[in-house]
């Protein structure tokens, strides 16, 4: 990619000696990943909290499910629907929880940090699909309404909440500090308030015989799902397409680059996810008196994890007045 006389390498997370005074020098500056990544990832102990999770969702799926066509509620049923793709969810999260754990290879230099990227895709278009079947039958029923058992609807609604409100429990502890986790619960406990939305739905039916009440509470929970999935969806996209991560604004991490001590000009700036949690720059710094130290870089590092929560940044330093950079252009990527 780059094509200057001097290649010099400093990890953040050591503090190597060999300070560089003057030309075309590039410094790879990021934090050992020995202690970088811990937070970012669901820890082991979360193991067991998705296994309870998918088992007693899974479980309840088919309970929902098989009461739901038994008793004529396409809200049972969509939300039968919604909850497994919860399960599914559920199961690629934590696969991919286990994926961003292996190690680099000499093939994949990341290591498998890209498949909670995958994972998010797949989740958004699932529910995507899944809602279309629902709402499909839904439309049916709103036009041919069926006799509705209310009582039935509201008790396995009322599981749901117990059931969903629980999973959403075991992982309260690490929503806080682990956007991962805190994406599980906060799912979860939407469907707990989903769940609700049916045993209200059941209640209307049981005291007015409005039987067309189910099928508009199905539309309801499908609005919903569109909702939630959209947004997985268009955020999946973006980080498969190496868009700056959400949260970053490129404009700022470019002011923070312009006024570290010494630097006249920036180029060449990129910052894409590594993972759904992990972003990553390179850009190329043009310095007033040439490579200031692997001491510099360090800095940057920090500041830039800091700041930005850059855990990876690559910088290659040039000295002002050599010879210009191929990458230097506006278009050159």
């Amino acid at each position: 990619m780059h094509d200057h006389g001097h290649d010099h390498r400093a990890h953040a997370g050591h503090d190597h000696d060999d300070d560089h005074g003057a030309g075309h020098g590039s410094g790879h500056s990021h934090h050992s990943h020995g202690g970088g990544h811990g937070h970012v990832h669901a820890p082991a102990s979360f193991g067991r909290a998705f296994a309870i999770g998918i088992l007693l969702n899974t479980a309840f799926v088919v309970v929902e499910a098989g009461y739901g066509w038994a008793s004529n509620s396409m809200s049972l049923v969509a939300d039968a629907g919604h909850n497994l793709s919860d399960v599914l969810g559920l199961v690629v999260a934590w696969v991919a929880s286990v994926l961003v754990r292996r190690r680099p290879s000499t093939r994949f230099t990341y290591g498998l940090r890209g498949s909670s990227i995958l994972a998010a895709l797949f989740n958004a278009v699932f529910l995507l699909v899944a809602v279309g079947a629902i709402l499909w039958e839904a439309a049916w029923r709103l036009v041919h309404p069926e006799p509705v058992a209310g009582v039935t609807v509201m008790v396995v609604a009322g599981i749901g909440i117990l059931i969903n409100g629980f999973t959403a429990w075991l992982f309260a502890s690490g929503a806080k500090g682990d956007i991962n986790i805190r994406g599980a619960f906060l799912h979860m406990a939407a469907d707990a308030a989903v769940s609700a939305g049916v045993v209200l739905a059941g209640l209307v039916i049981l005291l007015t015989g409005f039987d067309w009440i189910d099928p508009l509470v199905s539309f309801a929970i499908g609005g919903l799902i569109i909702w939630a999935s959209w947004a997985l969806l268009r955020d999946s996209v973006a980080m498969s397409l190496a868009a700056v991560p959400p949260g970053i604004a490129s404009e700022e991490v470019a002011a923070c680059l312009r006024g570290q001590p010494g630097v006249v000009e920036i180029h060449d700036l990129h910052i894409w996810p590594m993972s759904t949690t992990e972003p990553a720059l390179t850009v190329h710094l043009v310095m007033a008196e040439g490579h200031p130290g692997n001491r510099f870089l360090i800095a940057v590092a920090e500041e830039l994890r800091g700041r930005f929560g850059i855990v990876h940044a690559t910088v290659q330093i040039e000295e002002a007045g050599g010879p210009p950079c191929h990458l230097a252009g506006a278009c050159a990527v």
